[in-house]
């Protein structure tokens, strides 16, 4: 059997472990595999799961890396990892599945952990969270075992929610309070109470997060426009008013302006200022719902038309052109690999 070094990580909980199955997780543990195939199995596991990477050890520490990974909604996913000491650095090879085309939210929960990334270096210590892009050149290093919290978020998630991610890449993120401190009190909570939760609460869970998340981005550099108070509100109604009336297939901009009181083009002024427009808006609010309906189990009653027709699209060459464009393949071809794959 391997040395284990007196210092390496702690182990998973046997309750954790005998919930996984349940909320359609999988473990990738070194432990399970023979000793001199350790290094090579987990670089293989690592670029399929996350990135096409290097992997190294430090000579005084025993290979050890435990990882759960759980399938979220809308192709998100959640994993604990614990690891001892081990560097990490992405191959210049470009992404070979759609799972690795996203970013990463890292939450440590314990030991040291240095990222590379875009020019910066981020050093975090418990507690303290960052985020990288896994298809740009990254480097990893833990000068002793540790253990974190990933959560993979598919890039148009965040892509759609702010503008020029790679800016923020190997940043610290604030979690000593404001939307940071809550992100990763949330984050940590839901991986503490995994024994706890049923399969759709833990599901339901995924959307909450990946906004507190965004919020959290947002927070470490503001706005980068800030709307005055007035416009502000009225680009808040405008987008309350589009959430409740999403299903309307005749939703249109003249409809929208006069059910607001307010001119096309001062809304389109509005939504300029986070870079669209007031049409291409509604198309990306029809689009996430008619994802969300094609990845979640909860809707597989639901016909390809039904959920065009529930997100506010009346003609399917249309819905099935623009889906297309936005998320790579048909609808049907995204639920089938949701509802099949765990998961984009």
């Amino acid at each position: 059997m391997e040395h284990r070094d007196i210092h390496s990580v702690t182990t998973f909980s046997p309750n954790l472990l005998a919930n996984l199955e349940r909320l359609g997780g999988q473990r990738l543990c070194t432990e399970e595999q023979p000793t001199h195939q350790r290094l090579e199995w987990l670089k293989e596991v690592i670029g399929r799961e996350y990135a096409n990477v290097d992997v190294g050890t430090p000579d005084q520490m025993s290979l050890y890396n435990d990882m759960l990974i759980y399938p979220w909604q809308q192709g998100l996913r959640l994993s604990p990892i614990r690891s001892n000491a081990i560097t990490i650095e992405r191959l210049p090879k470009e992404p070979e599945h759609v799972s690795q085309d996203c970013y990463f939210g890292v939450l440590l929960t314990e030991g040291q952990y240095k990222l590379e990334q875009g020019g910066r270096e981020v050093f975090l210590k418990p507690g303290e969270m960052t985020i990288y892009d896994a298809t740009e050149p990254h480097r990893v290093t833990t000068p002793g075992p540790f253990s974190k919290i990933l959560i993979s978020i598919p890039r148009f998630l965040l892509d759609e929610r702010i503008a020029n991610i790679s800016r923020l890449t190997a940043t610290k993120l604030s979690t000593a309070h404001g939307a940071g401190a809550i992100t990763a009190s949330m984050i940590s909570s839901t991986v503490n109470q995994l024994e706890q939760l049923d399969e759709t609460v833990f599901q339901a869970l995924s959307e909450p997060v990946l906004e507190l998340f965004t919020l959290s981005l947002l927070e470490i550099v503001g706005k980068t426009k800030q709307l005055s108070r007035y416009r502000s509100q009225a680009l808040i109604r405008v987008k309350q008013f589009i959430a409740c009336n999403l299903t309307d297939t005749d939703l249109k901009a003249d409809i929208i302006a006069s059910a607001m009181g307010l001119s096309v083009r001062y809304i389109n002024d509005l939504f300029n200022e986070e870079d669209t427009s007031l049409m291409r808006y509604l198309t990306q609010q029809r689009l996430a719902r008619s994802r969300h309906y094609l990845a979640s189990s909860l809707y597989s009653h639901l016909s390809i038309t039904e959920v065009a027709m529930q997100s506010g699209f009346s003609n399917m060459a249309h819905f099935s052109r623009v889906f297309h464009q936005a998320y790579g393949m048909p609808p049907r071809a995204y639920r089938y690999h949701c509802q099949n794959d765990h998961g984009l």
